[in-house]
């Protein structure tokens, strides 16, 4: 296997260090827009694990925005595989090079989704993921696989859906995704800073887009921003905290494979954050259509929501500021395997203290990470095999798990995932 990672951001940065304990792989070519980030990551490899692993590296510039260049740099290092680890407005550039050059292709979040411009508080238009699902004649006529939505969430939210159906209930009243976490981060005098964990323009495009919600005798259907809001309780000492709807792709891809009256996913956002998202919505700062900029070097075109991101902290750099855990989990309800009423809660928590001294970097980017890893390593051995453009509950759940939760003495990942059974 030879791996095209595609971004050295947070995300991308994370894959290439997880993946540096394991030998599953020829050769990872880390790539960025700023050969300065790729090589970073690549020298953080060597420092870390010294020559002979690092020699299964290599960086190189890419142009994510321009499928050709995808392809070129694909091609000139013989990649099998094309790893997305960047915003997912560069999904359809990165999908099509990977196609044109004959590789496998992976990603963490979708192609972008358009509101109903008439009813976009109840009616879906362009869906995520859509434009993607419109290419998997393509991709299955040439026999490649496009694995989509692997990351945490969507990702590993999407395997505990498949073991949920396979292992733990005969039916499934609803599929709903929870994410919470207790992350605070601070500045150099101790200040709790506003510094989001996660790419601020991709939590836009999530929080603010009309939720979808899937319901088996409605379809897909959407609500406005930040609905329904419950107090989740969540696991490893996080607690209570309020979730809301949020668009997001497991709700685009569960229904496909996953038999379930209701596919649902709700986000633990805070009413600091949610209040900060509406105001950028207001002044119409979350808009990505490039707007006429004057400056002291002249007028400039610029998209306010790049604008945003690039005042913003680096949340790869967050690492060092920050404490806390991240819980990505399924909460699942219906009926168990002996026919009794059942509710459980599958996740996986990631802790920063552990995640900045392992491999230094945060804990929301590090999780995000894990599950490609893993996902390629299932690829490259076998386990996992198929064409078309798929999602993760499309697979066997239980040889990810094992392998996420075996130790690594044991040739694992070492990273335990929990099962919580919730009824009285």
């Amino acid at each position: 296997m030879r791996i095209l990672l595609v971004g050295a951001g947070g995300v991308g940065d994370a894959i290439a260090k997880i993946a540096a304990r394991r030998n599953f792989y020829e050769l990872i070519v880390v790539s960025d827009y700023d050969p300065a980030r790729a090589e970073r990551t690549v020298a953080w490899v060597a420092a870390r694990h010294g020559d002979e692993v690092a020699s299964r590296f290599a960086a190189a510039s890419i142009d994510a925005s321009d499928a050709a260049s995808v392809e070129a740099v694909a091609r000139e290092h013989g990649a099998t595989h094309v790893m997305n680890a960047v915003e997912p407005k560069f999904v359809q550039t990165i999908f099509a090079g990977a196609l044109a050059a004959g590789a496998d292709y992976l990603d963490m979040a979708m192609s972008l989704s358009e509101p109903d411009p008439e009813m976009p508080y109840e009616k879906t238009g362009l869906k995520l993921g859509d434009e993607q699902f419109d290419a998997a004649e393509d991709w299955e006529a040439a026999g490649r696989l496009a694995l989509v939505g692997m990351g945490v969430e969507p990702g590993l939210s999407d395997v505990f859906a498949r073991y949920a159906a396979d292992h733990l209930f005969s039916e499934i009243d609803e599929l709903g995704t929870r994410d919470g976490a207790n992350l605070v981060v601070r500045d150099d005098d101790g200040n709790e800073i506003f510094a989001p964990s996660f790419s601020i323009w991709t939590t836009i495009e999530e929080c603010l887009n009309p939720p979808v919600i899937w319901e088996k005798d409605r379809g897909w259907y959407t609500t406005p921003p930040f609905s329904e809001p419950e107090v989740f309780d969540f696991p490893d000492g996080i607690g209570p905290v309020e979730c809301v709807n949020v668009e997001h792709e497991e709700v685009l891809l569960m229904p496909r494979w996953v038999d379930a009256k209701r596919v649902t996913f709700k986000y633990g956002l805070g009413n600091e954050f949610i209040g900060i998202l509406k105001t950028l919505h207001q002044l119409h700062l979350d808009e990505v259509k490039p707007i006429r900029v004057r400056s002291a070097a002249g007028p400039v075109e610029v998209a306010p929501r790049d604008v945003v991101a690039a005042a913003l902290p680096d949340p790869a750099t967050l690492g060092p500021r920050m404490t806390g855990k991240t819980c990505a989990g399924l909460w699942v309800t219906g009926t168990g395997k002996d026919g009794s009423p059942r509710e459980v809660y599958l996740y996986h928590v990631s802790d920063n203290e552990w995640t900045m001294a392992e491999y230094e970097a945060q804990c929301v980017v590090w999780q995000t990470a894990l599950n490609p890893v893993i996902a390629l390593e299932l690829l490259a051995t076998g386990v996992w095999q198929g064409a078309g453009v798929r999602g993760p509950e499309s697979f066997d759940a239980a040889p990810f798990l094992e392998l996420m939760a075996k130790a690594e003495s044991d040739g694992g990942y070492g990273q335990a995932w929990g099962l919580e059974d919730r009824l009285a």
